[in-house]
């Protein structure tokens, strides 16, 4: 990567992280550690039962092996770097590592986004053209529209990375944060960061507002069609095809939303609070979303739990015959 375009001669990043905080890096390491084992683990289960029970060959079931597998994607592009953090008393990170970890959390997080809001798509058709489901939501549609997020996030991800690391750094190169956050490394830069913030609102509205605003139609509508119909049991059926996704909706939107307008402290120890935060914050939006995300498909979802059953039986039956 040229560096003649650089205006100072910075080639690494100090990550802050909970350095502050001695006993709480402890306490977080092994939670943290114990929770990218237990995403890692339930991610790669549903992906796995996903290929194999030909039962979940459907474009739901589609969208949720995509879904675990940004969620793995996501976690490892950070984790392993705040892991290392929590046990290092200053941790240092390369320009050209601090820039791929950006690139990497940033598509992923945007293709989330879009994943979702395909997902409640899928869920507006299955509920409210029944009939119709098998036509429009073929193969040869929801495989691109798949592949439309995960190059739409990456593509956005490559835009706000390059415009980033062209800003000249004039010495500090401290990040307050556990990671390579985007917002963070922009605070440092000595320039005009004008045409960042623009991009990143016009990004807002894309992976952000859009994918909201769609959602909370689609599910309009879905609920509008569930009180049409007569039976208690009807309604039940219908409602529990979306459940899981209108709840990992809830909680990854409503994190974001909390980190974004969550009031600011004025005295000096709300402050010191609030920094801590504001660290705290976007790792429970990193690590304990993509944990719950599997489970909330397998404890609510009796197809999943049964191709899980099946897949376990299987190898309990390969290991004593084997």
């Amino acid at each position: 990567m040229e560096k003649t375009n650089w205006t100072t001669p910075l080639t690494e990043f100090i990550l802050l992280g909970l350095s502050g905080y001695p006993r709480l890096e402890k306490i977080f390491f092994v939670l943290v550690l114990l929770m990218y084992l237990v995403i890692l683990l339930g991610n790669g289960v549903l992906i796995l039962v996903t290929i194999m029970d030909s039962h979940l060959h459907t474009p739901m079931y589609f969208f949720l092996g995509n879904l675990s597998f940004l969620d793995i994607c996501y976690t490892t592009a950070s984790v392993p770097l705040v892991l290392d953090n929590f046990l290092t008393p200053q941790e240092t990170i390369s320009f050209a590592a601090c820039a791929l970890q950006m690139t990497l959390s940033f598509a992923t997080a945007g293709t989330e986004c879009l994943l979702l809001g395909m997902m409640a798509f899928d869920r507006y058709v299955a509920i409210c053209s029944p009939l119709r489901y098998p036509m429009i939501m073929s193969r040869t549609t929801y495989v691109p529209m798949a592949a439309s997020s995960w190059a739409i996030g990456s593509a956005a991800s490559l835009v706000h990375t390059s415009l980033t690391i062209q800003l000249p750094f004039c010495g500090n190169n401290v990040i307050k944060h556990l990671t390579c956050e985007i917002l963070a490394v922009l605070k440092l830069a000595c320039a005009d960061i004008s045409i960042n913030v623009i991009s990143m609102g016009v990004t807002n509205v894309i992976f952000l507002a859009g994918p909201v605003l769609f959602i909370s139609v689609s599910y309009m509508f879905i609920i509008a069609t569930i009180i049409r119909i007569p039976s208690a049991e009807g309604k039940r059926k219908a409602f529990s095809t979306c459940s899981s996704h209108l709840t990992v909706v809830v909680i990854f939107y409503g994190t974001l939303l909390f980190m974004y307008v969550k009031p600011k402290s004025k005295d000096s120890l709300g402050v010191e609070k609030q920094n801590l935060s504001d660290k705290l914050i976007p790792l429970f939006y990193g690590v304990v979303a993509p944990m719950l995300n599997p489970i909330i498909y397998s404890l609510r979802n009796k197809d999943v739990t049964a191709a899980v059953k099946n897949l376990v039986a299987q190898k309990h039956f390969n290991c004593d015959f084997g």
